[in-house]
């Protein structure tokens, strides 16, 4: 009886250093970022705006800023369009080229970042695409690689999905389409929301595919933040750090809140 009570408290306590040592690296980040030092240190010395200013009127942060958000969201749309409809297709269909291909989609988690990175990076200079150091081969490297994030949460959700929901509205009269709009697509919602914020932060903190294919004047955050590290110890690419958690911290909260807020309209 006595290590049955004290099961709860195991796993509480167990959680609870998890997450504190989650949650340290955040704490580090933003602390240097309020550094009032001249250089990079932990723990700081004093508390100060002053970097926060640094990166608001920073046109290579700002601007770097800017584009990993653009290519954080588009990627995002993309990857979750994708991995939806793969999601869909590796549940519903049956033999071993379905185990392949969900072998094939899961690739880019298991794979290196740097290995992926210089494999797209040879494939756009070797083609005739025209794709390297583009807007859009960057757009492709970041769907590679946030695509499996999404497949990954929605295959979760279609795995104990009673098909027999679909069936009763097509019994009913909606059509293929109808049926899976108002029944598969309400259930999966969840996943799906869960899926594309994965896809948003793994998007937007995405750096060793990002090293390859980006250019000079298509830098994101952290290959801005990895320029100004080897060049200037300032605290700038901390205060950039902490405007990039707020950012991941938003969208995760605003995206909670429309999924509440769909399911309070749906009832």
């Amino acid at each position: 009886m006595q290590e049955e009570t004290n099961i709860p408290f195991v796993f509480k306590a167990i959680s609870l250093i998890s997450l504190a040592i989650l949650l340290v690296p955040v704490g580090v980040v933003v602390l240097a970022g309020l550094n009032a030092g001249d250089y990079l240190t932990f723990p700081p010395q004093g508390l100060s705006l002053r970097w926060i200013k640094a990166f608001l009127t920073s046109s290579m942060f700002l601007s770097a800023y800017g584009v990993s958000f653009v290519v954080a969201l588009v990627s995002t749309l993309i990857s979750t369009t994708i991995g939806t409809m793969a999601a869909i297709y590796l549940t519903r269909s049956r033999g071993p080229f379905v185990s392949f291909l969900r072998g094939f989609f899961m690739l880019p988690i298991v794979l290196p970042g740097v290995v992926l990175g210089l494999a797209l990076y040879v494939f756009y200079v070797t083609s005739d695409l025209g794709l390297a150091r583009t807007m859009t081969g960057l757009l492709i490297g970041h769907v590679i690689v946030t695509c499996p994030f999404v497949i990954a949460t929605v295959t979760a959700a279609l795995v104990g999905f009673d098909r027999s929901l679909e069936e009763a509205a097509r019994s009913l009269g909606a059509s293929p389409f109808t049926a899976f709009r108002l029944v598969t697509l309400k259930v999966i919602s969840s996943a799906i929301s869960a899926g594309a914020i994965f896809a948003f932060i793994v998007s937007f903190g995405q750096f060793e595919v990002t090293l390859f294919l980006s250019a000079p004047d298509l830098q994101t955050l952290p290959s801005a933040m990895y320029v100004s590290m080897r060049y200037k110890f300032e605290p700038t690419a901390a205060a950039a750090g902490i405007f990039a958690i707020a950012l991941v911290v938003l969208s995760m909260v605003v995206t909670s809140r429309l999924v509440n807020l769909k399911r309070i309209f749906e009832r």
